[in-house]
């Protein structure tokens, strides 16, 4: 196993991004949070069981799955989501589909997507084949499925009442979850 390098705070390139909503997708439009992407934050060759020690010794979030993303665009209502690209690289949507501000980033082994709730993604294209991501949640959280359907206003409402990261998933007590 390869331990987890981080790049320096100081010189981690970071993308923010408000997306408004998109019919009954919420987007960053409730909480106000912007999804996140930490470029390059974990060294080229760290590999999927570091990168799940990592979050295990920072202590934040929980590994719970290594996967690539759906390709039908989903949010989650109950919770914020930390994507660890492990291997591979794609290029995703962020937003939905329709939403002519939706973001499409190409994303490779090494970055760090911070999702906030209700917040929109779907894989575009694996484009080098095998592209894999570390999946973690916040201690204590389990993901729900929202696709921006009628009958789930309830489960919309409540990302209204779910708190922040206190501490930043990849760097701990300082970093970029930290500032926004």
């Amino acid at each position: 196993m390869t331990e987890a390098a981080l790049a320096p705070l100081k010189e981690l390139r970071v993308s923010a991004h408000q997306i408004p909503s998109l019919g009954r997708i919420p987007n960053t439009s409730i909480q106000k949070r912007p999804l996140l992407i930490y470029h390059s934050c974990f060294q080229t060759g760290t590999s999927a069981s570091a990168i799940e020690s990592h979050l295990t010794a920072v202590g934040v979030v929980d590994a719970q799955w290594r996967y690539t993303m759906y390709s039908t665009s989903h949010f989650h209502s109950n919770t914020h989501e930390v994507l660890s690209i492990a291997s591979g690289r794609a290029r995703l949507c962020f937003g939905g589909e329709d939403n002519p501000q939706r973001v499409e980033p190409v994303v490779e082994q090494g970055d760090v997507i911070v999702v906030p709730a209700g917040v929109a993604h779907r894989l575009l294209e694996d484009m080098a084949g095998g592209f894999c991501m570390v999946g973690s949640y916040p201690k204590g959280k389990n993901w729900d499925m929202c696709y921006g359907k009628e009958g789930e206003d309830e489960k919309v409402k409540g990302i209204a009442l779910l708190g922040w990261f206190n501490r930043d998933p990849i760097y701990g007590h300082t970093g970029p979850a930290l500032e926004v």
